[in-house]
């Protein structure tokens, strides 16, 4: 069989691993000469701690062993931490290792000399967090490099960038250089790109596009065990919608104004990963607000108990969000051809097991 998966972001890349390793050819095309989209703006998280019932938690549990699996990606089990400042924050910490399935996401509680134990590195104020061990962190800036690298260890897989494509039907794909592309099964993969052949295809996708603002610093000269989230997280993470979440009172106003979360990660380079903020509404700001990076600042200064190096790098993403019930969206748009897109910021953990779930039905 011959495959052709339109995208070069990780979803797509993980649709052509796993048709790679069931023996197929495959054809990998994306419109930029690398991919530049989400998945390479993004912390490289993959996260299970927070993820809703059913078949979201199923798949991110799924996905988390997948990526655990993968050669030569480095990924680094590393858990988080969710830092609690508040004795409500703790409320809340307190409420998920009582979870059915607490002991399967690696929930614990930890009062502040444990949690300072785990993660020698936060030294400011804070009370507890919630540890969680499923966690883990790649690099998204060398994950896909390197994902493509295994791949040509095959020799059936190539990756062909700067190919827009322009029309797709059974057994064929188009490419604005005017080639054709023969395929027994086609992926679009397509990521936050809703529009032209995409709208084409199929005009009624449960899907929006959300923007998010994130920085990264100098290296911080301190090893960042874990990952690290604010308590904002809770907001934001299905898993934790329970009684104690009412006590939790308002965000702070910037943070409340940009729906922001704190996440930080420690790249391999020693610099820290921090955000982010999320605008859902369209169309969205072409420029970058300071206001959020002064409030994540001042939050991450105030648990590390120190001052951040420089900031190196400010940035804007935009992912696609599916509005459904659906954990992903599918749809198949022609025989053989089929659309995966909507993962949300569920994109970097779940896309090994997207995949999987991609080829269920081939043989």
């Amino acid at each position: 069989m011959r495959v052709v998966v339109v995208g070069g972001g990780v979803l797509g890349t993980f649709h052509a691993w796993e048709a790679v390793q069931r023996g197929y050819e495959v054809l990998q095309l994306e419109r930029e000469p690398e991919a530049r989209g989400a998945s390479v703006r993004n912390f490289g998280l993959v996260w299970v701690s927070g993820r809703a019932d059913g078949a979201e938690i199923e798949l991110a549990q799924r996905a988390r062993d997948l990526w655990a699996d993968v050669p030569g990606i480095g990924v680094r089990t590393a858990g988080s931490l969710t830092i609690c400042r508040t004795e409500a924050e703790l409320s809340i910490a307190k409420e998920a290792p009582a979870r059915p399935d607490a002991k399967e996401r690696g929930f614990q509680v930890l009062d502040a000399e444990q949690t300072r134990a785990r993660n020698p590195a936060l030294r400011g104020e804070l009370l507890g967090a919630l540890w969680c061990a499923r966690d883990a962190i790649v690099e998204p800036r060398e994950v896909l490099p390197a994902l493509r690298a295994e791949l040509l260890k095959s020799g059936r897989y190539q990756f062909v960038g700067g190919r827009e494509v322009r029309n797709v039907a059974t057994g064929r794909v188009i490419d604005d250089h005017g080639d054709t592309h023969a395929g027994d099964l086609v992926f679009l993969c397509t990521g936050a790109w809703h529009a032209g052949l995409i709208r084409e295809l199929t005009d009624d996708l449960p899907v929006r596009r959300v923007r998010l603002q994130m920085m990264q610093t100098a290296p911080l000269g301190d090893t960042l065990t874990t990952a690290v989230a604010d308590a904002d997280s809770f907001r934001y993470y299905p898993a934790y919608d329970g009684p104690a979440l009412n006590g939790l009172g308002k965000q702070a106003p910037i943070a409340e104004a940009h729906k922001m979360q704190l996440l930080m990660v420690q790249r391999t380079h020693g610099g820290l990963t921090i955000g982010d903020t999320h605008e859902y509404e369209e169309p969205f700001t072409f420029d970058v607000h300071s206001d959020p990076y002064d409030y994540l600042r001042a939050t991450v200064e105030s648990i590390l108990g120190r001052e951040l190096p420089a900031i190196t790098r400010r940035w804007a993403g935009v992912y696609s969000q599916a509005t459904s019930d659906e954990v992903i969206v599918r749809r198949q748009v022609a025989d053989g051809v089929h659309l995966i897109t909507g993962p949300g910021g569920r994109g970097m953990t779940m896309a090994p097991a997207i995949a999987e779930e991609s080829f269920g039905g081939v043989s």
